[in-house]
């Protein structure tokens, strides 16, 4: 089964780090991408980057930032792929968002077979 392990650092957590422990961090991140159950994932921009789109009155409203203000932002993800949720979660507790505070959200993603089954 698939898994989106969408990762939502502490604020500030990651900018605390001095240079040396910063760039370790960031190692991990990359080094969990080497793993043969990570399909693929990526580290955002910054939610004041983001644009977000409506649908209102007939059309689309588009407007400059995230949805909402909250105190959890959505920061990166990984996508895995594992025989069930423990082995997801053994993968998880290996981000350093976890140990830094922060949180992962582990979804299983809904199969949708295509036309020729795969």
């Amino acid at each position: 089964m698939k898994y989106a392990l969408l990762i939502f650092p502490k604020p500030g957590s990651h900018e605390a780090l001095g240079p040396d422990e910063y760039g370790a961090v960031n190692a991990e991140y990359l080094a969990l991408r080497k793993d043969p159950r990570c399909l693929g994932g990526g580290h955002l921009q910054p939610a004041e980057t983001a644009t977000t789109v409506r649908h209102s009155l007939g059309e689309a409203l588009i407007t400059d930032g995230p949805f909402a203000d909250t105190k959890e932002v959505l920061g990166g993800y990984y996508v895995v792929e594992a025989a069930d949720l423990d082995e997801a979660l053994e993968f998880v507790q290996r981000i350093p968002t976890v140990r830094l505070g922060g949180a992962v959200e582990v979804r299983p993603l809904v199969d949708i077979p295509t036309e020729d089954g795969f």
